[in-house]
């Protein structure tokens, strides 16, 4: 099989600036993502997208590629992901003449995503029908039951679920944020990485987090603590 890894690293971070390349417990938080890939042995190319030339020469100091920078098109605020990895698995196409089996999308803010992560989730999508796989986590709480304000008075969303038990409820999930793996052809074929024919693995909550703002930042940190920690024990 041919794998290609895309990690996307935009340098134009807005609410915790120049974050693909922040320090995470030692280390510019983007080499997480570039060395889970390249230990993981799957890939015939683990390439960086992005039009920052700081990003890139970091991505190229802990083993990615950078074959080229990301256009002014897909560095913008409105550009979507899928439209990053279109233009990069264009650029293979008509530039290296390169083709690819599987593409796995890896975000640069991802420190607690695994080797072991990536490698069962690929195993578990190539011996599915399924175009794609990515994690997902559990609400904590049952989301039939949400609230929500209408002026100042706090009513539910779904009032029909007010009565019933949380167990008779079905759980609900949400995307971790972390990586999507994605048959080539599908990708090809949708230009999307979430077809109508995906699967998904659920993970823990202590092995997920969003980094948006430096409250998740420190809750990052603290999660990959933890989970070392008990690795070790």
């Amino acid at each position: 099989m041919k794998n290609l890894c895309i990690i996307p690293a935009r340098g134009g971070s807005k609410r915790i600036p120049r974050k693909n390349i922040k320090n995470f417990l030692g280390k510019p938080i983007i080499a997480y993502s570039v060395e889970a890939a390249l230990n993981s042995e799957l890939f015939e190319e683990v390439m960086v997208s992005t039009e920052d030339t700081e990003i890139a020469e970091i991505a190229k100091k802990y083993g990615a590629g950078v074959p080229f920078l990301r256009s002014p098109e897909t560095a913008d605020d409105y550009a979507t992901i899928s439209d990053v990895i279109e233009e990069v698995v264009e650029k293979y196409q008509s530039e290296y003449n390169k083709s690819f089996d599987y593409v796995c999308c890896l975000f640069a803010t991802a420190p607690l995503v695994t080797t072991n992560d990536l490698k069962n989730a690929y195993e578990k999508l190539v011996s599915s029908g399924f175009d794609g796989i990515f994690p997902v986590v559990p609400f904590p709480a049952p989301v039939q039951r949400a609230l929500h304000f209408q002026g100042e008075k706090i009513t539910m969303i779904h009032p029909e679920n007010l009565n019933k038990r949380s167990q008779d409820l079905p759980p609900a999930y949400y995307d971790a944020g972390q990586y999507y793996w994605i048959k080539y052809e599908a990708f090809l074929r949708e230009k999307k990485l979430w077809t109508n024919n995906v699967t998904a693995i659920v993970i823990d909550e202590l092995k997920a987090q969003d980094i948006d703002n430096p409250l998740d930042w420190k809750l990052a940190e603290l999660k990959y603590k933890l989970l070392r920690n008990a690795e070790n024990i």
